[in-house]
């Protein structure tokens, strides 16, 4: 096995500041080695990745194939997190969403599930992204896009609380056997 091999099974190297600290916890109780470094400093991290090598292996995370029902799973749960589309309600929101949630989640929230799941297939050393990656990572990305109203403040309900329970409320689809891909790689 080749360090980078070991790197991107076992470590995730983030940027530090306020985003990167709370990634980092989060993969931290995960059960995931992080390394947190500044790019304006002289100094590497401490591991002595280099610059180039973080590059190759963000390269190699987004190279990771997502299947055609994870992006419609995906496009789906972030759709759902909306109470209203275009100012009308959304049919895909669920009654809590409506009730307890200001506004959702936009586009670049699918955009980041898919690329924090393809960075969880890549740490595991899957060669593709599983429903389950979406699910480690929605929380982390979909929490500070959900706007809580009144509501939601009253009953004592998170960001978080919400996410667990659109993940609940969300179903997944049946993975398909065998089916030709519908998007052009």
């Amino acid at each position: 096995m080749s360090s980078s091999t070991f790197i991107l099974r076992k470590t995730a190297v983030l940027g530090a500041g306020v985003m990167g600290a709370q990634i980092a916890a989060h993969l931290t109780n995960a059960g995931v080695e992080t390394v947190l470094f500044d790019l304006a400093a002289k100094e590497g991290p401490k591991s002595g990745i280099a610059l180039k090598a973080i590059a190759n292996l963000q390269k190699l995370v987004l190279s990771v194939p997502v299947g055609d029902y994870v992006i419609d799973y995906t496009t789906r749960l972030v759709r759902s997190t909306r109470p209203k589309i275009q100012g009308k309600d959304n049919p895909d929101a669920p009654p809590f969403i409506k009730q307890m949630v200001d506004w959702g989640a936009g586009p670049r929230a699918g955009q980041y599930l898919i690329s924090g799941a393809q960075a969880m297939a890549a740490m595991d050393g899957r060669f593709s992204v599983a429903l389950d990656d979406i699910k480690k990572v929605a929380v982390p990305v979909l929490r500070h896009r959900i706007g809580l109203n009144f509501q939601a403040q009253a009953e004592g309900k998170t960001a978080d609380d919400l996410v667990d329970m659109l993940l609940k409320a969300v179903p997944e689809p049946e993975v398909p056997k065998f089916e030709k891909a519908r998007r052009k790689l």
